[in-house]
C-alpha cells in the first residue's frame, strides 16, 4: 500500500490564533479552492460546450428568490494540500452539499471535471461515500451530476478495494434505492470503467450529446479485442437511448438536462418539499456577532458557554436542564431559528459545584456526564435533535475524579449518546481533545453533520502535553542508542514535534481528511444552524431507542 499523502495544512501559526483572523483565512483558502482546476480548466470544460461543475450546481438548485435556502456546500476542504506530488486535488475533485431543488432539499454531487478530469483521488471516494451516509441518515434524494474520467490510476491501490473506496460508492446505490431513497442521475460528460455503475444504479438516468457511457473506451476496445467502434456507437446518448435502452432521457446541453431534473422532481411525492419550521422564529437575545467578542481562543482565558449560546437560539427559548448540578456542561431545551432542539455545550468558565467544589473551565466531571447521559436520554425520548457543542479539554483526571466514578459516568454519557436514534449535529467553536471529543459526539459517533469554526482544534490532546510526551519518548530512544542531546537539540526536538502536532490538530487538517463536513463563519452560525436543523427533519421516525447495558 502506499502511504497517504499527509496534508502540509495552512494556518496562522503556533499560537492559537484570534477568531476573526482565522475567520479571514478561512475565507481567503475558500476562495482559492473553489477555483477548482483554474481559468485554463474552466475554459476547456466551456470549450466542450459544457458547464462547471459549480455552474451546474447553481443553474440546479432553487434561487434565492423563492425563499428556500442556500445551497449548503460540505466538504469543501476535502484534500486540502494533499496530493502535491500529483499537482493537487482541489475539493477531492467532486463538489457535494445540501440544496433545494424544485421545493425539496436534495444531496447533490457533482464531479468537477476541471480537476483531473473528474478523476477519483482516495478522498474523492470518502468524500462522495459521506455524502450518501448524510441523506441515507436523512431520506434526502440524491442527485449526481456525472462526468469524471474514473479511478486516477497512480493511487489505485489507495481508491479501489476497501470498505470507504470505489466500490462502496455502488454498495450505497443499491442500498438506498431499496430504502426507498430517490437517486437521479445525469451523465453530463465522461462516465467510463467502474464509474459506469454508479448512475445505472440510480433510479432515473439522463444523458447529455456528446457524453459517454461505456465500460471500456474505443482505444481500449481496440487494445482487448482487436474492435474498431467510434465513440457515439460504443456508448453515445443516441445509442444508449434508442439500442441499449440503459438512459431514460437523452437531452441536447447541459442546461436541457438540469431543467428536465428540476422538472422530475417536481413529481416526486416520496420526499417533502421545504414547509418551513413549526414555531415562528424569535430573534436571538444577543446579536450573532456578538460571538467574535464572547469566544476566546486562547486556553488561558474563560468565556461563559451559555453567552454565546444566546447569538444562536430564538430569544427566551433556553430551558437549561439542571442548571445547579454538574454545571461543567450546558444542556438545555431551545429553537433554533424556529426548530426545536437539545444542546449540550461544554462550559468555558470556572463553576462551581456543591458537591465537588470548584471546577475547572471546558472539563467534563462526573456530575455533568451522569446530567448529559439524562438530558441525552429525554431528547430521544421527545425525538429532539441534539446539538453537541464541543470546546473541551477532555474528561477530569486526578484521585477524586476517579474515586468519584469518572470512567463509569463518562461511559454512560457515550453510551447514551451512541445509542441515540434523533439527528446528531456537532458543532466544535474551540477544542475537541481526546475522550471529550468522543463524549460531544466526534466523528465516530455517526454525527448527521459536523461543523466548526475557523481556528478550531481537535486531537487526542492539547500540543503542550502532547508534545512533551513524544519528545519525552523521543529523548528516551536516543539515549538508549548512547546519543548525547544538549539543551539547544532538547528545544528544537520539542518545538519541533509541538510544530508537527499543532499542524495535525488544526481544523484544516481534520476538514482535509473529512473528519469535518462543514468550516462555518461565526456570525453565520445560527443560520448554519437553522438549515442543518431543517435538512433534519426528514430523518426516520420509527428507530426504537435503546441504550443497553448502563455501569450504576
Amino acid at each position: 500500500m502506499t502511504e497517504q499523502p499527509k496534508p502540509q495544512t495552512s494556518r496562522l501559526d503556533t499560537k492559537p490564533a484570534a477568531l476573526r483572523q482565522a475567520t479571514d483565512l478561512y475565507i481567503e483558502i475558500a476562495r482559492k479552492i473553489r477555483l477548482a482546476g483554474g481559468k485554463r480548466a474552466i475554459e476547456r470544460q466551456h470549450s466542450k460546450n459544457r458547464l462547471t461543475a459549480r455552474e451546474r450546481v447553481e443553474l440546479l438548485v432553487d434561487s434565492p428568490s423563492r425563499n428556500r435556502g442556500p445551497f449548503v456546500e460540505l466538504g469543501l476542504f476535502a484534500a486540502h494540500d494533499m496530493y502535491e506530488q500529483y499537482g493537487g486535488a482541489p475539493s477531492a475533485g467532486v463538489i457535494t452539499g445540501i440544496g433545494p431543488v424544485s421545493g425539496r432539499d436534495c444531496m447533490i454531487i457533482a464531479n468537477d471535471a476541471t480537476v483531473k478530469a473528474g478523476a477519483f483521488f482516495p478522498m474523492t471516494c470518502k468524500k462522495i461515500i459521506r455524502a450518501q451516509t448524510i441523506a441515507e441518515m436523512g431520506h434526502i434524494p440524491l442527485i449526481y451530476l456525472v462526468d469524471s474520467a474514473g479511478v486516477f490510476l497512480p493511487l489505485q491501490e489507495d481508491v479501489f478495494p476497501d470498505t470507504d473506496d470505489f466500490g462502496r460508492i455502488f454498495r450505497n446505490n443499491s442500498v438506498m434505492s431499496a430504502k426507498g431513497i430517490v437517486q437521479i442521475a445525469a451523465i453530463m460528460g465522461n462516465c467510463v470503467a467502474g464509474g459506469g455503475y454508479l448512475p445505472v444504479l440510480c433510479d432515473t438516468l439522463l444523458m447529455t450529446e456528446g457524453s459517454g457511457l461505456y465500460l471500456a473506451g474505443p482505444a481500449l476496445v481496440k487494445a482487448a479485442i482487436g474492435q474498431v467502434v467510434d465513440h457515439e456507437t460504443l456508448g453515445g446518448a443516441k445509442m444508449h437511448a434508442s439500442i441499449s435502452g440503459t438512459i431514460d432521457y437523452r437531452e441536447e446541453t447541459d442546461e436541457d438536462c438540469i431543467r428536465r431534473i428540476r422538472s422530475l422532481m417536481e413529481n416526486v411525492e416520496s420526499a417533502p418539499t421545504n414547509g418551513g419550521p413549526e414555531h415562528q422564529p424569535v430573534n436571538p437575545e444577543r446579536k450573532p456577532e456578538d460571538a467574535y467578542k464572547i469566544f476566546k481562543s486562547s486556553p488561558a482565558e474563560q468565556y461563559d458557554m451559555l453567552e454565546l449560546l444566546k447569538c444562536f437560539c430564538d430569544g427566551g427559548t433556553i430551558n437549561e436542564y439542571k442548571q445547579e448540578y454538574g454545571p461543567s456542561i450546558i444542556c438545555a431545551y431551545t429553537r433554533i431559528g424556529g426548530y426545536p432542539t437539545g444542546m449540550v455545550a461544554n462550559q468555558r468558565k470556572l463553576t462551581k459545584s456543591e458537591n465537588v467544589g470548584m471546577q475547572m473551565p471546558a472539563v467534563i466531571y462526573h456530575e455533568s456526564a451522569d446530567k448529559a447521559a439524562r438530558f441525552i436520554m429525554d431528547c430521544n425520548q421527545k425525538g429532539l435533535p441534539v446539538i453537541y457543542v464541543n470546546d473541551t479539554t477532555g474528561f477530569m483526571v486526578g484521585k477524586d475524579s476517579e474515586q468519584s466514578g469518572i470512567i463509569r459516568s463518562g461511559a454512560k454519557m457515550v453510551n447514551a449518546m451512541s445509542n441515540s436514534v434523533t439527528p446528531k449535529i456537532s458543532l466544535i467553536v474551540g477544542n475537541s481533545y481526546g475522550a471529550g471529543n468522543y463524549a460531544m459526539c466526534g466523528r465516530a459517533y455517526d454525527p448527521f453533520l459536523t461543523y466548526a469554526w475557523p481556528g478550531s482544534k481537535f486531537a487526542v490532546m492539547g500540543a503542550n502535553q502532547a508534545s512533551g510526551v513524544l519528545a519525552q519518548i523521543q529523548l528516551a530512544a536516543m539515549k538508549r542508542r548512547g546519543e548525547t542531546v544538549d539543551e539547544k537539540e532538547h528545544d528544537q526536538l520539542v518545538s519541533a514535534v509541538r510544530d508537527s502536532y499543532e499542524r495535525e490538530a488544526d481544523i484544516l487538517y481534520g476538514a482535509a481528511h473529512g473528519w469535518v463536513d462543514r468550516i462555518i463563519e461565526p456570525q453565520n452560525t445560527r443560520e448554519e444552524l437553522t438549515l442543518a436543523l431543517r435538512f433534519a427533519r426528514t430523518f426516520p421516525r420509527n428507530k426504537e431507542f435503546n441504550t443497553g447495558v448502563f455501569q450504576v
